[in-house]
């Protein structure tokens, strides 16, 4: 549904995007993550049609981009993270425009159909000068879905919005690919990123990496150990002569260590504390977390900022 290979843009001398190569099937959404200037807004406006790429090739909806763009265009909806509207005008005209803009069949019906959807029928003939910013954050999404697009492309989607209007966006992105569309979701929102997002790529001018999250937290740089003693002594700390532990630290009676593999590394810790005198009373493992992930790779990877 979503495919490139090497695409690249460059802005003069600076690269923005360098040689991305992602194949994103229907009814995937993919979480695309980076700092501030990694290259992912350029990324959308390449595959969107409203930007040329300087280096290789990219499909959506079948269609290559650089070759029909205006087919691209009707295929895909757009949610930017500052949708603009006609705010004088009321919430029925402004899809209307829209709809009529993208040759939507029955307009007056796809209207109602998305405005009912998504909660705004009764406020159809309001202003959207009156609405609230989850309330115009709503339209938006029925402004980039009321043509059906297969494709679509959300940034930032529930930046600024309270909890309540942030989860009822969050449901209805859910529900997006159970109908089959196919989304790119742009957000620094990680824990939004891990509910909704089947897999994520990383981009930092480059891909750094794309796996799902819980692939992401296993594979990244091995595991945090905590081990709970009854006889916390300093040396069980600063003896261990481990090669495989990083960064022990006693604190109270927890001791924590990182560890590449803990399948094998946890039975040599615990014999070796057990040969330094200690008494333990409990191994357990600390979860890794997205954001842990996400700041390792974006911290050790020299990309745009």
């Amino acid at each position: 549904m979503l495919r490139t290979e090497g695409l690249t843009r460059t802005f003069g001398e600076r690269t923005a995007v360098a040689n991305l190569t992602l194949d994103v099937p229907e009814g995937e959404i993919l979480g695309l993550l980076g700092p501030n200037g990694a290259g992912k807004t350029t990324t959308v406006r390449m595959l969107a049609c409203l930007l040329s790429p300087t280096g290789g090739q990219a499909w959506v909806a079948g269609h290559a981009v650089g070759e029909n763009a205006q087919a691209i265009r009707t295929s895909v909806g757009i949610l930017t993270e500052s949708p603009g509207f006609y705010k004088r005008l009321s919430v029925e005209r402004n899809l209307r425009y829209f709809a009529d803009l993208y040759g939507v069949p029955s307009p007056r019906k796809a209207v109602q159909r998305h405005l009912e959807r998504l909660g705004l029928w009764d406020r159809r003939a309001d202003a959207v000068a009156t609405l609230s910013k989850g309330l115009r954050q709503r339209l938006a999404l029925a402004r980039a879905l009321v043509h059906e697009p297969r494709v679509l492309f959300l940034d930032e989607p529930t930046s600024g919005l309270d909890p309540e209007s942030a989860r009822d966006v969050r449901r209805f992105i859910g529900e997006l690919a159970s109908e089959r569309r196919t989304v790119l979701l742009c957000t620094h929102n990680l824990p939004e990123a891990e509910e909704l997002c089947g897999r994520i790529a990383v981009l930092r001018t480059r891909l750094i990496a794309l796996d799902s999250p819980e692939a992401l937290k296993r594979r990244m740089s091995g595991s945090r150990v905590t081990v709970e003693l009854a006889n916390p002594r300093p040396e069980f700390a600063t003896d261990l002569g481990l090669a495989s532990v990083r960064e022990p630290t006693l604190v109270r009676n927890t001791l924590t260590v990182g560890v590449a593999d803990p399948d094998r590394d946890v039975p040599a810790l615990v014999r070796r504390l057990v040969e330094l005198g200690a008494e333990i009373r409990a191994v357990g493992r600390d979860a890794r977390t997205l954001e842990d992930v996400y700041l390792e790779l974006v911290g050790g990877n020299d990309g745009a900022s």
